[in-house]
């Protein structure tokens, strides 16, 4: 899912000393200045490698989501271990798949969502990740590992979780929506702002006509079809870049939307709500992917190691509000005086940030949400079916 430009927490410009401090880092405040840390150009000093990985290449090539990567974290990896990071971005899973597929691409890493992750294995587009190389696997929470899609994590590593569900500007809309079939209401047209992500799009829209999200009923598909035509005039735009810029302009009151941009939105306005649909909301995993021909594999088991310890990954909490599943980050935030600044520019600590996050039902999704909730996997044959009612409905917005 595309998780994008939220409003940036940024570091206090604190003294290299007190940040390792607060990091927890070994590494001792040098002396002399070949002992000089490596920081970050906005102050942060940056952790030694947890796992250290013996690297020869120079560079790193990332294909992912819209910005979704703390700034940080690619510039502590570039310091820490001379590799350079170049990045190219998408805003759809169709459009991951569009970019590698053909071959020829020179890209490492890839950020797939569960359901194409599964797709793109089983077209021998992915290499299997060599687990002994992977020793920072250990940090992620089991719950997140080992699913239907990626069984024993063969493919792929976690990196965010989050949800599909809707948000409203409750100052705005007078009748608050419950389900997702409430968003076909007339009060609604032209004030709301979708994701452009079609399996999400066309599985809520299942969803509110009682069916399976995954299904492959061309039958049930034909009827999403035609009431997913219905709603387009309730829909002032698709936007999977930044769907909480909209909402926050006034220039929509309510819509469908991903987890960390409905928790961005909220703290930019507290009159936003996130509302988990009665129907269930839809659940998702990106995951990092190792591509079959990846020409700097050395580099990308070093990424994976480095920037999933505790000490890096918690930067995401900090910048990218979805589910977390890197424990071993949330452990090190839990406790954490380092000092941040929140989204309003006011000074707090990397403590704080966690307790927020913890005590959100956006980002702390409660159990029962997650069991209602409905997973999307990859359909095989009808895949071309779906992608035939999207190009239909984009087509004719």
């Amino acid at each position: 899912m595309n998780q994008n430009k939220p409003v940036k927490y940024l570091w206090l410009l604190i003294p290299a000393s007190l940040v390792l401090a607060a990091c927890g880092s070994e590494t001792a405040v040098p002396e002399t200045a070949t002992d000089v840390p490596k920081v970050t150009s906005n102050g942060y000093a940056c952790p030694a490698p947890e796992f250290p990985t013996e690297v020869t290449s120079t560079e790193l090539n990332l294909f992912v989501w819209t910005e979704y990567i703390p700034s940080e974290m690619i510039e502590c990896f570039e310091l820490i271990h001379g590799v350079k990071v170049r990045r190219d971005e998408y805003s759809s899973d169709e459009d991951l798949y569009n970019g590698v597929s053909g071959g020829g691409s020179n890209y490492d890493l890839i950020l797939p969502s569960d359901y194409i992750a599964g797709f793109m294995s089983r077209e021998d587009l992915l290499q299997e990740l060599d687990h002994a190389k992977l020793p920072v696997l250990k940090n992620f929470n089991p719950n997140y590992l080992d699913f239907e899609f990626d069984p024993g994590n063969k493919y792929t590593i976690p990196y965010l979780v989050g949800t599909d569900a809707i948000v409203v500007n409750t100052r705005a809309v007078e009748t608050v929506p419950q389900s997702w079939g409430d968003l076909w209401n007339s009060e609604y047209a032209g004030r709301l702002v979708f994701l452009d992500d079609s399996r999400a799009v066309i599985g809520m829209t299942l969803l509110s006509l009682g069916y399976d999200v995954n299904t492959t009923d061309p039958v049930q598909l034909e009827e999403a079809r035609e009431k997913l035509n219905e709603i387009i005039p309730n829909i002032k735009v698709f936007d999977s870049d930044s769907p909480k810029t909209a909402l926050l302009a006034g220039a929509v009151d309510l819509g469908m939307t991903w987890t960390g941009e409905a928790f961005i939105a909220q703290q930019g306005n507290p009159d936003i709500l996130n509302v988990f649909p009665t129907e269930g909301a839809i659940i998702w995993q990106d995951n990092w992917a190792l591509l079959k021909n990846a020409p700097h594999p050395d580099a990308a088991y070093a990424w994976l190691n480095y920037i999933n310890q505790g000490n890096i990954f918690w930067m995401v909490i900090r910048d990218w509000p979805y589910i977390n599943p890197n424990q071993a980050a949330l452990d090190f935030a839990r406790d954490n005086p380092m000092k941040v600044m929140d989204v309003d520019g006011n000074e707090t600590t990397l403590a704080a940030l966690y307790d927020a996050y913890m005590a959100s039902p956006i980002t702390n999704v409660p159990v029962n949400i997650i069991k209602q909730g409905h997973r999307i996997v990859d359909v095989g044959e009808t895949t071309l079916l779906y992608e035939n009612i999207w190009d239909e409905v984009r087509n004719g917005q």
